[in-house]
């Protein structure tokens, strides 16, 4: 906790201070680009975690009877999860901000579709969801009307000439920019609840496939022929995530 909390530490500076042009720099070179749903998520994930740790201080506060202060208070926010809604830009800023990824096992996804992240304190389930209102988009066209035709010729269309697309983009990272500035109650539909906490225990058994000899988990080995096999050699379908969102395909 200590060294994890230690190599966050430039990160928590900036999301206490609420520094969130700091924030979107350090996302932008994780996922790439600067865009308003990066931006978006770079903030849900602030706001959720300063919440949750003013909640968890206020309580830990009561029941202290305002004496010391607690583990989490001086070393981070504490472990959380976040849940997030969908496939898309939003969740690069969750993951980076909250330190929640699919790698540590502290982002799970359901494939709804959504702009959508409820993030959870993992011991007592106390949680923040905030999710893109459902006119975001069309607002934000309206504010800034020279980018939706670049949008839909340049992202859509797939189309447009070297000068659209770096126009496009210049006008995309400036929105970016701006959308920070937001009141974030404009932007978002935001709910304070309480969650069963999510079980985050990895599975860490290993098996060998007996035909090509790589590792695989144990839980998704299929025995055939009294053979422990990959589902890439077993021939069986598996679940692939990309931005399109969860799917179940075979090779």
């Amino acid at each position: 906790m200590h060294e994890h909390a230690s190599a966050r530490q430039a990160l928590e500076q900036m999301i206490r201070s609420g520094d969130l042009e700091g924030l979107l720099r350090q996302a932008e070179a994780l996922h790439g680009h600067r865009c308003p749903f990066l931006a978006l998520g770079v903030k849900a994930g602030q706001y959720a975690l300063m919440q949750l740790q003013h909640h968890h201080q206020h309580h830990e506060h009561e029941h202290e009877h305002g004496h010391g202060h607690g583990h989490e208070h001086q070393h981070g926010f504490g472990e959380v999860v976040a849940v997030v809604e969908g496939c898309n830009c939003f969740i690069d800023g969750i993951q980076l901000v909250t330190g929640c990824t699919l790698g540590n096992n502290g982002l799970l996804v359901k494939d709804l579709g959504k702009a959508a992240v409820t993030v959870a304190r993992k011991q007592s389930g106390a949680a923040v969801r905030l999710a893109v209102r459902g006119d975001f988009r069309a607002g934000m066209f309206a504010r800034y009307p020279a980018v939706e035709p670049l949008f839909e010729k340049v992202m859509v269309q797939k189309q447009g000439t070297e000068e659209d697309r770096h126009r496009f983009q210049h006008l995309w990272e400036a929105i970016a920019r701006r959308e920070l500035e937001v009141p974030l109650e404009e932007q978002f539909k935001i709910e304070t609840l309480t969650i069963p906490v999510p079980d985050t225990a990895r599975s860490m058994g290993t098996l060998v496939c007996s035909r090509c000899g790589e590792g695989v988990l144990a839980t998704k080995a299929k025995v055939k022929n009294g053979q422990n096999l990959c589902l890439a050699c077993a021939g069986e379908a598996y679940f692939l995530v990309s931005g399109r969102g969860v799917e179940r395909v075979t090779e």
